[in-house]
């Protein structure tokens, strides 16, 4: 079983300094132009392995509820061979859509009558839809946080660690530019900085 802790980042802004940045010298601070030109924005999908802090990340123009199933499938084909995959989430309603539903249910070894959306059955209203994407009998299962505590979500720790790393001091010359340098530092994450958090209520920060 694998689990993993998953949101997204949305609005994302790709900005351009007017200037460039005048780099830290002796006895001197970095200066860095305040003035920018906004280039677009991109939003961030990402997976936190609880296990190993690996992390699994797409850039898409939107978080549709076909760009959140779209990131699911991508999760599952990042990790090949899975028993069951177990995905921490929030509540939001794409995260309980109709279509997650009904993707969760084509892995089911049986037959299961689903309802009409909105009216009847499983697909009758997001908390009957949550209630089944929760089934801990399923391929892929969904654990969701309390309303108004996603914070709990292992994800949002590491999401501030890329805001500090790259996107808080960043230079993007477009949108693109943007994604490039998010997908580039999720690999390099990988390779060198991933690790288990030790989750504990300490109140000491998580971070890197």
């Amino acid at each position: 079983m694998i689990t993993l802790s998953v949101d997204e980042m949305t609005g994302v802004q790709a900005l351009q300094r007017c200037a460039e940045t005048r780099r830290m010298q002796p006895g001197r601070l970095e200066r860095r132009e305040f003035e920018y030109i906004r280039q677009g924005t991109k939003c961030l999908l990402a997976g936190l392995n609880v296990a190993t802090g690996q992390v699994f990340g797409d850039c898409r123009e939107q978080r549709k509820e076909g760009d959140f199933l779209a990131f699911i499938q991508a999760l599952e084909a990042d990790n090949p061979g899975y028993k069951q995959l177990r995905i921490v989430a929030d509540n939001l309603n794409t995260h309980q859509s109709a279509s997650l539903v009904e993707y969760v249910a084509s892995l089911s070894e049986t037959a299961i009558e689903l309802g009409v959306k909105g009216k009847s059955g499983v697909l009758k209203s997001q908390q009957s839809r949550a209630d089944f994407l929760s089934r801990p009998e399923h391929k892929i299962t969904f654990y969701y946080t309390p309303k108004h505590a996603s914070w709990m979500n292992q994800i949002e720790v590491w999401f501030g660690v890329i805001t500090r790393k790259v996107i808080t001091r960043g230079n993007f010359c477009s949108a693109d530019d943007l994604k490039d340098k998010l997908l580039a530092f999720i690999d390099y994450f990988n390779r060198t900085m991933a690790k288990p958090y030790q989750w504990q209520y300490t109140g000491k920060v998580l971070k890197y």
